[in-house]
């Protein structure tokens, strides 16, 4: 690709051509992204753009030798241990909702009961061991299928003989915190064992969290102090293979995976919402008059483009400022992110909160991102367990709803869903935070992009892609001022062709960092299409739904979209901030 992107003439991003279209005897190719400006500030990142992951498999080329920035799912640490694969494919199956499970196969059953012997007699090593995590989360799904499911999901009679056949080496094999998740009670495997009934953990962290695993894997709900202390109890987690404070990660994992299934309760998500608030101590307040959160789903988009970013140096150009939050890479689906364009475009992504409103300050720039890695440790540090456990936690909802940056003025939040029921738990945690508009939207991938696409006559049933639902407050007091009365809840499907877009479908990026950045460059220079047209219509729709100033007519708050992107300033904006990023502080 090729964009040299001109706001002013001392200021300039150069993109050489991607690799794709490189012949194959050329292997990798420099990319080099400068920003310079006039102050004599010169950043300059310069990466190995490798080839896609379609050339690297027909060159044979293993994937471990292979460090592509270019490409999302290289920005897992290589730190992490990597889950077994053959428990994660049993886990996909079994670790999700009443209505969802699937049992498994015989012959999978076998294969994955007879790894995790293996694994715990120490005849598996490096990626082919289970860890705990993965030994805490399968066996806590299969004990609350077992415990708490309806009987289509329950266990199928082909698992149940499986079991039989290896629950009695099982269990004279596997430790005892592993055998109590299992087994809680002893009268799950038959002849049960003792060891589950008067199992109570190694000390008095891992007691609190035994005794709300009991509850857990019988299928019922904690209170909200109780799921408090327990994430206190044993965040962060230390570095060092991913033990938890002296908790056993089997026990965490099962805990964290146990509540998702059970489908926690509103009680159970503002616990994790707002366990950590004060990690780092009170958060400051911008001097912005109007600061809108947006949550998107932390592991990113793997198909289609991310147009988040660029909707939020749009919406800076008239004041509505923008705090972007998330993570460079997570885990399950480990897909592009803004941490991951941001540092591609040579961006500070270490920015504390302070630093973050400096930026949301300044009136050459007006949004900030803030990693969780520096506004929130605790929870930061739960990443490696997370794609251990396979499926998405309870945190994978509430860490949406985050306020690292507080301010003086009106506040909203954004947040996408994906699965029907999340988007009122969405929206309950937004009134918990009192704020004074908050709107969920089921954008494609679950995030928060609205498409300009027509729907598939052969859509799923449910909620259609660009459904909103959200509230806005009636008056113009501070949010602890309000009361229920004096907010209006609202919900819409939002057709684009009723406001005067062509039907086109969304940009396909496939975990290509550049692509997107490509894409999203292309459409602030002004370029019209299918990128250019989601800009503005999420732009343009948000500012309306959340009853923004100057937005109460629709076609007046697209044409506002428009004309930041026309007049050069939105793409202004997003270089200042490149630039402007490096020296706040």
């Amino acid at each position: 690709m090729e964009a040299l992107l001109s706001a002013e003439p001392n200021l300039w991003i150069s993109i050489t051509k991607p690799l794709c279209y490189l012949s194959p005897p050329n292997v990798k190719q420099s990319l080099r992204l400068c920003v310079k400006h006039r102050v004599r500030r010169n950043y300059c990142l310069s990466v190995k753009f490798a080839l896609d992951s379609a050339i690297i498999e027909q060159l044979g080329i293993p994937e471990s030798e292979i460090r592509n920035p270019a490409v999302s799912s290289s920005y897992r640490s290589s730190k992490l241990r990597k889950p077994n694969q053959t428990v994660l494919e049993a886990q996909a199956k079994v670790c999700t909702g009443p209505a969802q499970t699937k049992p498994l196969s015989e012959d999978q059953a076998v294969k994955v009961l007879d790894t995790i012997l293996r694994s715990v007699r120490g005849e598996l090593k490096d990626e082919e061991q289970v860890s705990k995590a993965q030994l805490g989360a399968f066996f806590s799904a299969m004990t609350i299928r077992a415990n708490a499911f309806p009987e289509a999901t329950q266990w199928s009679e082909v698992e149940k003989r499986v079991m039989d056949r290896y629950w009695p080496i099982l269990v004279r094999t596997l430790p005892p915190d592993v055998i109590f998740i299992a087994d809680p009670e002893g009268s799950i495997m038959g002849a049960g064992s003792s060891v589950g009934p008067q199992y109570v953990g190694n000390d008095t962290r891992e007691m609190r969290l035994v005794g709300a695993l009991r509850e857990i894997l019988a299928g019922g709900h904690l209170g909200y102090e109780e799921v408090q202390g327990v994430l206190r109890d044993v965040l962060p987690l230390s570095a060092d293979e991913g033990e938890g404070s002296g908790v056993s990660e089997s026990l965490l994992s099962a805990f964290l995976i146990g509540q998702r299934m059970n489908r926690e309760t509103d009680r159970e998500l503002k616990a994790y919402c707002l366990a950590f608030d004060d990690e780092l101590g009170p958060p400051p307040v911008a001097d912005v008059k109007s600061l809108t959160y947006y949550g998107e789903p932390y592991d990113g988009n793997t198909r289609y483009f991310k147009s988040t970013l660029f909707v939020a140096a749009v919406r800076s150009c008239y004041g509505e400022s923008c705090l972007l939050h998330g993570v460079e890479w997570m885990p399950p689906k480990g897909g592009v992110t803004d941490e991951q364009m941001l540092k591609f475009m040579g961006a500070n992504t270490s920015l504390t909160p302070f630093q973050a409103k400096e930026l949301l300050e300044d009136k050459e720039v007006g949004f900030a991102y803030i990693s969780q890695r520096e506004a929130c440790p605790s929870l930061y540090s739960l990443i490696g367990l997370r794609e251990h456990v396979k499926k998405r936690p309870p945190l994978a909802t509430t860490e949406k709803i985050q306020q690292f940056v507080r301010a003086k003025g009106r506040e909203a939040i954004v947040s996408g869903f994906y699965h029907e029921g999340y988007e009122e738990s969405l929206l309950m945690l937004m009134k918990r935070r009192g704020v004074h508009s908050g709107l969920v939207v089921k954008g494609e991938e679950g995030a928060l992009s609205m498409t300009t696409r027509l729907r598939s006559p052969s859509a799923s049933k449910g909620l259609p892609v660009n459904y909103c639902s959200g509230f806005r407050s009636l008056s113009k007091k501070y949010a602890f001022e309000l009361d229920g009365v004096s907010r209006e809840n609202f919900s819409i499907e939002v057709n684009a062709k009723d406001y005067g877009f062509e039907p086109s479908d969304t940009p396909r990026t496939d975990r290509s960092v550049p692509k997107n950045i490509e894409v999203g460059l292309a459409a602030l220079r002004g370029e019209k299409g299918p990128a250019y047209d989601r800009i503005v219509l999420n732009a343009g729709m948000v500012d309306h739904l959340l009853g923004c100033d100057g937005a109460e007519d629709i076609a007046s708050a697209l044409d506002r979209a428009r004309e930041a992107i026309d007049s050069g300033e939105a793409l202004r904006r997003l270089l200042n901030y490149i630039r402007i990023s490096h020296k706040v502080g």
